[in-house]
């Protein structure tokens, strides 16, 4: 059983909830420490030994009595939750010093908003299970989409039957089986175009079957497919189409939204466009 001596250890997912990153983004210490004694199952008490306050003062703020406005406060906080970067950035805060990069301030790479790395999509399979479960906005950008929504055993599919009134928005952007785009793709996987367009077409008439439970948007693109994008509520997973190559097949980046990320903006805009000029076929 834990103790107030045992740092507090939640799991990624809670961190990359909505309202987590919204109470992060308000700096409201008082949400934060509701969603550590939901999802941690911490104590008043071992809140306040992990942070340096006593438990009357952690029971003003989980109450609204008391607002927390110090930065060395907003720091021990972050130390004693063991906040990941991604959170430290929502509250305004640098990213953790890591022990073993020798005590340098531990950033990754130049851009922060990416916050992990995997080696496929299968790798990043669980944690984008856990978010898509709840995400009320799923966005997806893909060839023909089978192995992401277009099947019953897809990545996301299970996620999008849910009760009424909590299915999420989804929009899929599917590239045009009639186009030349997809010649040159099939080119590039050794497939046939024939086989690839009815793969695209399936996709199409399996997600026609969500219409009833979601609210759905399908459109086609016409231009060569270069990424894949799996976006839920404000996390994308980010990976490449290249020849020989399949999207689930190449590293997958987890990006989420920083004040001054690039990446993050960029690929929002992008698909943005992409749904402004594509046809809408569901």
């Amino acid at each position: 059983m834990p103790t107030a001596l045992v740092p507090i250890e939640l799991p990624e997912w809670v961190w990359q909830r909505a309202e987590t990153r919204e109470a992060l983004r308000d700096r409201n210490m008082g949400a934060v420490f509701r969603r550590v004694q939901q999802y941690g199952g911490a104590s008043q008490s071992r809140i306040a030994t992990a942070v340096a306050m006593t438990q009357a003062r952690v029971n003003e703020v989980i109450n609204g009595r008391r607002e927390i406005t110090r930065l060395d406060v907003f720091e021990r906080i972050a130390d004693g939750l063991n906040m990941p970067d991604s959170a430290r950035h929502l509250l305004g805060l640098a990213s953790a010093r890591d022990p073993r990069s020798g005590g340098q301030a531990f950033d990754l790479a130049a851009f922060p908003e990416v916050v992990r790395v995997y080696a496929t999509q299968a790798a990043a399979s669980q944690d984008i299970r856990q978010l898509a479960a709840s995400a009320r906005q799923v966005d997806v950008l893909a060839v023909r989409g089978l192995g992401l929504v277009g099947l019953k055993d897809s990545l996301l599919r299970p996620s999008l039957t849910r009760p009424e009134g909590q299915a999420p928005q989804l929009r899929v952007l599917l590239l045009d089986p009639e186009s030349m785009a997809l010649t040159v793709r099939a080119a590039e996987i050794g497939e046939s175009a024939e086989s690839l367009s009815g793969g695209i077409k399936l996709a199409e008439a399996r997600l026609r079957e969500l219409s009833g439970d979601c609210d759905l948007q399908v459109y086609r693109y016409q231009i060569r497919p270069t990424w894949r994008i799996i976006r839920l509520d404000e996390t994308l997973f980010v990976s490449a189409f290249d020849s020989g190559w399949e999207g689930h097949e190449s590293a997958t980046y987890k990006i989420m939204e920083t004040p001054h990320g690039p990446l993050h903006r960029g690929f929002q805009r992008m698909f943005a466009s992409m749904i402004e000029t594509g046809v809408r076929t569901v």
